[in-house]
């Protein structure tokens, strides 16, 4: 009989558990105002006015529901639409809708948003009726958007407040020249409502959360591809393959430390070599001249479930036709399908400028 009522307790306390760590819904609204990050020359003639528009984010607010969720201290994961009027008749205005992470610190008040979509303008390049616009080439680009607010949840009945600094960008990646993009950075002001009962976030295995994480070295190889522009407009799309080799290691549950090379095949940089040896001679540019990249890089990696977030800087050892700095960077997401097989996503850029979009798969064994 104590059996049966020690399990039937032990059932009704996993039960009660469970509800308790479900996820909840909830609702951000922020206003911004900023400025234009002035980070090229072809920018400085559509910097007229204040940027300003709203960000509304729809989130999942987690518990503890699974392990990870207590080891990043119960984020926050969702939707978001973003508007931007660039008060620039040349810019117009910008809309943008895509997938954020909510993290949190110093006892939740302080919140890290980071957030990466799609985008649409409403006023792109056109070489007969917008020939000035040098910052979008297409009318619909990337957005990626940073946000570090300070927050105060459920003042009054579910409402609250926050206050903060944001950055947004918006480019197509040179998918379609001209693409200097636009950076915007300012102050936000909004406000925030929980629309579930508030919920008592749970620890699950803190013993194994305090456990050093080990893990041998691991190796990927990963493919990367997709199509992009040269700086001539009109030059039309090109493939570009880009290959990497690395290894990481895991520092801790959430961390790994990378250390590879990449090799880059950009075709569209091959046939801007051509164009540049016939239409300014006196340069006296081989047409032959291989088009071809290497560069040497360290990188993190920061796990998220089967997320993870990839940041990588690198420098080009090997490159014959000096095109843009010798330094690269890269911010992608990955996606971990298996255990090693995963698919990526990436901007690589130089300095704010961006190269490509790059899509790809790798493995890590």
């Amino acid at each position: 009989m104590k059996q049966r009522l020690s399990l039937l307790l032990l059932f009704f306390c996993s039960y009660a558990i469970a509800q308790q760590s479900d996820d909840t819904n909830a609702i951000e609204v922020n206003l911004l105002r900023g400025n234009v990050l002035a980070h090229s020359p072809e920018l400085y003639h559509l910097i007229t006015g204040h940027p300003e528009g709203v960000m509304i984010s729809f989130s999942r607010k987690t518990h503890g529901k699974e392990a990870w969720q207590s080891l990043y201290n119960y984020p926050d994961y969702g939707g978001y639409f973003i508007y931007e009027d660039f008060k620039n008749d040349i810019l117009g205005k910008n809309y943008a809708i895509g997938g954020h992470y909510n993290f949190y610190f110093l006892n939740r008040h302080l919140m890290l948003k980071i957030a990466q979509g799609i985008a649409m303008t409403t006023h792109p390049y056109d070489k007969d009726t917008n020939s000035k616009n040098r910052a979008f080439g297409s009318k619909y680009m990337g957005n990626t958007n940073f946000m570090l607010n300070f927050k105060k949840d459920n003042i009054i009945e579910g409402f609250g407040i926050e206050a903060g600094f944001f950055f947004t960008h918006f480019s197509n990646g040179r998918f379609k020249s001209p693409n200097s993009g636009i950076n915007t950075y300012g102050i936000n002001l909004g406000v925030n409502y929980d629309f579930d009962k508030k919920v008592k976030n749970i620890l699950l295995d803190t013993i194994a959360a305090r456990t050093k994480f080990t893990q041998p070295i691991k190796f990927n190889l990963t493919l990367r591809s997709g199509f992009n522009e040269s700086q001539v407009i009109g030059s039309g799309q090109k493939a570009f393959y880009h290959f990497g080799f690395y290894v990481d290691k895991r520092i801790n549950k959430k961390s790994a430390l990378q250390l590879g090379t990449d090799l880059f095949a950009t075709t569209s940089i091959k046939e801007y070599i051509r164009y540049r040896s016939i239409a300014y001679p006196d340069d006296h540019l081989d047409p032959d001249t291989d088009y071809k990249r290497v560069g040497v890089f360290i990188g993190h990696e920061l796990f998220i479930n089967r997320i993870s977030i990839e940041t990588q800087v690198g420098y080009y050892v090997y490159r014959p036709f000096k095109l843009d700095i010798p330094i690269y960077d890269r911010l992608g997401l990955k996606y971990y399908w298996y255990k090693n097989v995963y698919s990526n996503l990436a901007v690589k850029t130089h300095g704010f400028l961006a190269e490509a979009i790059e899509l790809g798969i790798g493995i890590r064994i």
